[in-house]
């Protein structure tokens, strides 16, 4: 990391903490997002990452490929497939010769028309707004990162990418079209348009694109001030100092920003209950741990269980045709899966519509009653459970994009149409609820909780702070585990 420094602010949350006279930023040291475990990262040859000695979880990767001409590569990829998939079609459907064709904008515009106006704004903006944004910010991305001195704007918008890029599903549309289209084939004749292939290429694309990305070469070119004002108008002293040179300085003292990796050592203990201050690399807001993770999680739990149980009973959508139907609940859809003969799809309907959510609801309450007690046991097992619950949460969506291309392609009134229904509407509220809680819990909370990470208890709950580490260091100055990095695409 660079030495030198360029002009940022430093300041201080609202609550009082009071302007930090210095901060040393250690070089060569990281924490493991899913444990807290500060290490000490090796250098990396390219085609290698490090993972953390204790609980698993990847902490830095160096790419094979080139750092900008890759990525850049597939990013201009991605925006010609979005592009040509928004002008082109996704759909025929031929019903006794009378012929409807879709496009990508029609399911999200019928479910507007039904009076479904929520669902509607959430498909489009997780199938077509997102997705457009988040290419607009990587090209933003590879701009900044191609000029000698990252821009003040660059930090900004690559921590914004990361936020917004979970919320781009076109990999969940896909499936969603596929459950669609094996539906349509019962009842008519169905032509797939040129947009489906163009959107599975654009899913290719914008994973290999986030796969090639080298997000710690482009922190790398952020250059830092050796002195900063805070907002109060005090100045900040930031040095730099190699963990190699200095050791391990107290666990207590030390906060990683959860945005760009950054770590630094403070003069006083840091609190769990108080913002630090500003990332004087990345510019965002800078928490120990996640502010009140135990209690948004749980009341994002809470919620998702009362939207469960309708999104479960009530029927998502109506079927009619030649005047008969009727309503379909998810459980019914699966099981009419099966008895069409198509076992694989309807386990694939069944695993992420039911299975999923149920799983996430009860791994995550697990999780959280576990970090109230203050438990020592299972503590890897519950960091990796959290990693899968965190990846698999976004694929229940399927249902909800099936519902929406079935509304936009079968309407033919008395013949044949598919309506949506109150149920589907619950169960988008539960997938939606159930991926905020589980962007609301700190798995290192748990390692906290267990007093595996140092002193620092404050925020935890009254019965586990006085919880003694008795299972492992809170901190290594060995290095982190060293393996040949897998060119599969980053799902995280």
């Amino acid at each position: 990391m660079s030495t030198s420094f360029s002009s940022r602010q430093m300041r201080c949350d609202d609550a009082g903490i009071g302007p930090v006279p210095h901060i040393r930023i250690i070089g060569g040291l990281s924490e493991c997002p899913g444990c807290g475990l500060y290490q000490r990262l090796p250098e990396l040859a390219p085609g290698q990452q490090a993972l953390c000695t204790r609980c698993g979880q990847k902490l830095a990767r160096r790419r094979r490929t080139a750092p900008l001409a890759t990525p850049l590569a597939f990013c201009i990829s991605s925006a010609a497939f979005y592009l040509a998939a928004l002008a082109s079609s996704l759909m025929t459907l031929d019903v006794y010769g009378r012929q409807r064709t879709v496009d990508l904008l029609t399911g999200p515009m019928e479910l507007m028309h039904e009076g479904w106006g929520e669902a509607g704004i959430l498909v489009g903006a997780v199938t077509v707004l997102a997705p457009a944004v988040a290419i607009g910010f990587m090209f933003a991305i590879l701009y900044a990162a191609a000029r000698p001195q990252l821009p003040d704007w660059g930090p900004r918008i690559l921590v914004w990418y990361d936020k917004l890029r979970p919320w781009s599903m076109v990999e969940v549309y896909i499936l969603g079209i596929f459950v669609a289209y094996t539906k349509l084939t019962d009842m008519a004749h169905v032509d797939v348009g040129p947009a489906v292939y163009l959107i599975g290429a654009l899913m290719l694309t914008m994973a290999a694109t986030d796969s090639t990305l080298d997000t710690e070469m482009i922190w790398q070119h952020r250059r830092i001030d050796s002195l900063t004002r805070a907002e109060g108008g005090g100045r900040v002293v930031v040095d730099y100092a190699h963990v190699d040179d200095i050791g391990m300085p107290p666990v207590d003292h030390l906060v990683a920003c959860s945005s760009c990796g950054l770590v630094g050592e403070l003069a006083h203990p840091v609190s769990n209950l108080r913002c630090v201050g500003v990332c004087p690399r990345c510019e965002h807001k800078v928490w120990r741990r996640l502010p009140q993770t135990l209690t948004r999680t749980t009341a994002f739990l809470i919620a998702a269980v009362v939207f469960y149980i309708p999104a479960n009973l009530y029927p998502v959508m109506t079927f009619t045709r030649m005047g008969g139907g009727g309503g379909h609940t998810i459980i019914e859809g699966a099981l009419e899966l099966w008895a069409d003969g198509m076992i694989p799809l309807a386990l694939l309907v069944f695993f992420a519509s039911i299975t999923v959510p149920m799983l996430k609801i009860a791994s995550l309450g697990w999780m959280i009653i576990q970090t109230w007690r203050g438990a020592r046991g299972h503590l890897v097992a519950r960091t990796r459970l959290f990693r899968v619950v965190d990846m698999v949460g976004r694929w229940s969506m399927i249902d909800v994009f099936m519902i929406s291309i079935l509304v936009a392609v079968v309407r033919f009134n008395f013949m044949a149409s598919v309506t949506a229904n109150a149920g589907m509407v619950a169960f988008a509220a539960v997938v939606i609820l159930t991926l905020l809680a589980a962007w609301s819990f700190d798995p290192r909370i748990m390692w906290d909780a267990a007093g595996r990470n140092g002193p620092v208890t404050d925020g935890l709950p009254p019965g586990v702070v006085a919880a003694v580490d008795q299972g492992g260091p809170a901190s290594s100055l060995s290095p982190a585990e060293t393996r040949p990095a897998s060119m599969e695409p980053d799902l995280a």
